[in-house]
């Protein structure tokens, strides 16, 4: 997995190709994945990767990719949140639970 992919939209878009495929989302402190229909716990699951994004123009363009994955499900995907003034306090709290990859700490 590389550093950085440039933006973050080809940042997902080379995930995927990864095996990323999977969008991951943060409702009442579960993961849950809308297109396998699944909520799972958080601590099922690892961040392999995190990727931080600045908008050059707009502070609320600020955003972290979290490239995650479970191996007990055999699901990888990601999670985006905000940072600074656009972070979401419920996903700073799931991603708090997430183990940190062994071979990747945070």
């Amino acid at each position: 997995m590389k550093e950085s992919y440039g933006t973050l939209s080809e940042t997902i878009r080379c995930l995927k190709k990864d095996g990323y495929t999977l969008d991951f989302n943060v409702q009442q402190e579960r993961i849950v994945c809308h297109q396998t229909y699944t909520v799972l716990s958080p601590e099922d699951f690892e961040i392999d990767k995190v990727f931080r994004f600045e908008g050059a123009s707009n502070p609320d363009d600020q955003s972290v990719l979290y490239a995650i994955s479970s191996s007990k499900f055999d699901m990888k995907g990601v999670l985006v949140n905000g940072y600074g003034i656009s972070t979401d306090a419920a996903t700073d709290e799931i991603i708090a639970r997430l183990k940190t990859h062994p071979n990747n700490p945070l």
